[in-house]
């Protein structure tokens, strides 16, 4: 929070504040969870600022205020989300460099064991009438070496102590990274994740020339169907196709929920025929169950997805291949939903 905000809720407006802020988001149907109520004090309580025009601009407009728009504004206004970020790349680079030290001390002590096992070597090879100062000299070396073994081997001991604390610091690391990239409704990979996943699949295809299809798809009518049952059933769907798209996107393919209803499936090393064919199975899997609203039971009739895909081109950038699988994408709604289009030739393959 800002620091204007911070002085507000620690005088006398504060309780009042809290109020309007849970007020304000019970009428725009927006759930209070910990971090809606942060964002929603900042409209509240400084609606001058980014942040509060921010958010006075979505409820004027009537957009839906879901898990992924929080997040995002959080990511962007919030200092904590912005800090825990930061402490991720702090992480990794930390975690790298202590590899790097590992393994140069690793490194160092077998250089030192070999040194103490010539030397061994060689002073079993002198002659009995060696001169005295040789053998005193090699006698010398050899005590010196270990000392210095011994001196290694506590190094070493202190060394197994710190790997092991940095390998417990380095899988809760990876348990909080794994989190923050986690699209926390859908458990599918969000935003961010996504954004690595295809920027990694496309450095891969530049080394080794594999292909790397992207396929986006958006629930068809879905603020129709939002306005209708409300958030909480509208989430429930987010969840059910979510759960289709993520058997579809097992490793090392990468689903992810690029956004609000939308959805991304990123294909390495797969053209864009078989990447359509996974695709038709999961729109098609989608419509086939008839839903059923949990609080109720109230029938909420089958859901559909619409689907755009792209196969990357030689050299093509991230940026331009997103532009061609959404191009394709608005082609599917155009040409009635329910259906997926190939960037390449726009050419629909009907609903079933």
């Amino acid at each position: 929070m800002s620091a204007d905000v911070e002085v507000l809720l620690r005088g006398p407006k504060a309780y009042d504040l809290a109020r309007q802020a849970m007020a304000a988001m019970e009428a725009h149907q927006v759930w209070p969870t910990a971090l809606n109520f942060e964002l929603w004090l900042h409209y509240v309580a400084a609606k001058d600022g980014q942040l509060g025009r921010t958010i006075a601009g979505m409820v004027a407009a009537g957009e839906p205020f879901t898990d992924a728009t929080a997040e995002a504004l959080a990511a962007e206004h919030l200092p904590r989300a912005r800090l825990k970020g930061e402490l991720l790349t702090a992480g990794d680079a930390l975690s790298k460099e202590l590899d790097t030290v590992s393994k140069a001390i690793e490194s160092a002590r077998e250089s030192s064991e070999a040194y103490g096992e010539q030397l061994a070597s060689a002073s079993q090879t002198l002659d009995r009438n060696a001169p005295p100062e040789i053998k005193a000299m090699v006698a010398t070396l050899t005590s010196a070496t270990v000392r210095v073994q011994q001196e290694n081997q506590t190094l070493e001991n202190r060394l197994a102590d710190t790997t092991a604390e940095v390998t417990r610091l380095r899988r809760r690391l990876e348990v909080v990274r794994r989190e923050a990239m986690t699209d926390g409704l859908t458990n599918l990979a969000n935003r961010k994740a996504f954004d690595e996943a295809l920027e990694e699949a496309l450095k891969e295809g530049d080394e080794s020339g594999a292909p790397v299809t992207l396929a986006v798809l958006d629930i068809d009518h879905f603020k129709s169907f939002n306005d209708t049952w409300g958030h909480q059933t509208g989430d429930q769907v987010i969840r059910y196709v979510a759960s289709v798209l993520g058997r579809a996107g097992a490793a090392p393919r990468t689903a992810a929920r690029y956004g609000g209803e939308e959805f991304a499936l990123i294909f390495p090393g797969e053209k864009a025929r078989a990447a359509l064919a996974v695709i038709e199975q999961t729109r098609q899997e989608v419509a086939s169950r008839m839903l059923k609203r949990r609080s109720t039971n109230q029938d909420l009739g089958a859901v559909t997805v619409s689907a755009g895909l792209a196969e990357r081109l030689p050299g093509e950038s991230l940026a331009s291949l997103i532009e061609r699988a959404d191009a394709a994408l608005y082609a599917s709604k155009h040409a009635g939903r329910n259906r997926s289009t190939l960037a390449t030739s726009l050419a629909a393959v009907a609903a079933a």
